[in-house]
């Protein structure tokens, strides 16, 4: 199919709602975090744990998903699982306990675990190999749109909606992209004629998990995406309303100003790196130089350096998104062949890093007792925030530390093609 007007109405449009809503529900608990509290009597703990559980799901689903894309239509697998994350939605719109809850932003973050890889999967059965990196670029934006939305307008919402009757609009808007990508999206990728069964594409991505190529990179790029995920998607909001003690329709400003840099970041470094790579510099180092900075942002952060709060929030969302590089990244290191197994061993390590740090943030928080107002002190945040940094300077000088030697140069250059 030609990239033109009508891919990206019939294609490109229903798989880019799909993952529009799945960044909206990634992003929304940050906005909603202070309401929840109160309305449960939640901890920074129990509120962490919450929203740690669609990151549980949706790494737990992330190997059968890959074996269900290899057997099925790409429609059918897409718009059948967001049916789970209306059912989610509904769930936690209705829940009166924080298993509820729990159990509802699960079930949302499997419904919506297929929205990105269902996409890729289309684009490759639909375009030119050298039309994808644009078409990606693109979709990943529209996750990046997502978070903005989550962010300014939930806040101008709640007052009328409530936090409850929010999630039960998403399940409505979750069933009508269901049906429209059913019914829009034509048949794409059919039962395949050898699909790899489940237990091969395990054994397959642990091997990537144990090569030395993986091994160097990956700790520095999962940190760095599932720190930028874990704030945005909740903690930045809890640390401006208790560290910067900013309103909510300040502190959803920020957010969308975080959201908008990430946004940016994955439509403008892909585009740099491309231009860069004429002049010899990797898509790696590319990805390494700006997640350096996201460190030194986050040590700004904790130690409360005299930067301005937009500057600092908008360019954490920026430097945040270059962990992404890292799909492309890792894969133009093995050869053609191991590339989908090397993203879904990415993916995977990504989004359970994600709930882990989404959730331990909360207990490392929680080790503090809140103050009379209910803030918690301001030296939780610094530890808390402060272990995530620590954590992307490790891994940062654990990638220097492995540098290849030159047996190892020549087994990568040759499972390249020389």
């Amino acid at each position: 199919m030609p990239l033109n007007a009508r891919f990206f109405l019939i294609v490109f449009l229903p798989f880019a709602m799909g993952y529009y809503l799945s960044f909206f529900f990634r992003v929304v608990n940050g906005v909603i975090a202070e309401p929840l509290m109160l309305d449960l009597g939640l901890s920074a703990a129990g509120l962490g744990w919450i929203s740690s559980a669609y990151f549980l799901f949706f790494a737990a689903a992330q190997l059968p998903l890959g074996v269900m894309l290899d057997r099925y239509d790409t429609r059918n697998v897409a718009a059948g699982i967001l049916l789970i994350a209306a059912a989610g939605a509904v769930l936690f719109a209705l829940a009166q306990s924080p298993f509820m809850l729990w159990l509802g932003r699960g079930l949302i973050g499997l419904g919506v675990s297929a929205c990105l890889m269902a996409a890729f999967r289309a684009y490759v059965a639909t375009l030119e190999r050298h039309q994808l990196p644009l078409v990606n670029g693109l979709q990943l934006a529209s996750g990046g749109l997502g978070a903005m939305t989550a962010t300014v307008p939930v806040d101008w919402l709640l007052p009328v909606t409530g936090w409850r009757g929010l999630f039960l609009g998403l399940a409505l808007l979750t069933l009508l992209i269901a049906l429209f990508t059913r019914l829009r999206v034509p048949a794409l990728v059919q039962q395949a004629e050898n699909p790899t069964p489940l237990v091969e594409q395990v054994r397959n991505s642990l091997a990537v998990f144990a090569d030395p190529r993986f091994l160097r990179v990956a700790p520095a790029s999962v940190i760095n995406q599932s720190t930028l995920i874990a704030l945005l998607g909740l903690w930045a909001a809890v640390w401006m309303r208790d560290v910067d003690r900013l309103s909510s329709s300040a502190t959803a400003d920020l957010l969308l100003l975080t959201a908008l840099g990430m946004t940016l970041g994955f439509m403008s470094l892909g585009g740099l790196t491309s231009f860069l790579v004429r002049f010899g510099i990797t898509t790696t180092q590319v990805a390494v130089s700006a997640m350096t900075l996201f460190a030194l942002l986050l040590l700004a952060l904790v130690g409360q350096w005299p930067v301005p709060g937009s500057l600092l929030w908008f360019a954490l969302g920026y430097f945040g998104s270059a962990g992404s590089l890292m799909y492309a990244g890792l894969t133009q290191q093995f050869s053609p062949e191991l590339a989908g197994r090397v993203n879904t061993a990415l993916n995977l390590a990504v989004f359970i890093m994600i709930f882990l740090v989404q959730w331990l943030l909360g207990v490392v928080i929680g080790l503090w007792a809140p103050e009379s107002d209910g803030h918690y002190p301001v030296v939780a945040y610094q530890v808390s925030f402060g272990g995530c940094a620590a954590a992307q300077i490790l891994a940062l000088l654990w990638f220097w530390w492995r540098r290849p030697n030159g047996r190892q140069q020549q087994a990568a250059g040759n499972s390249n093609g020389g």
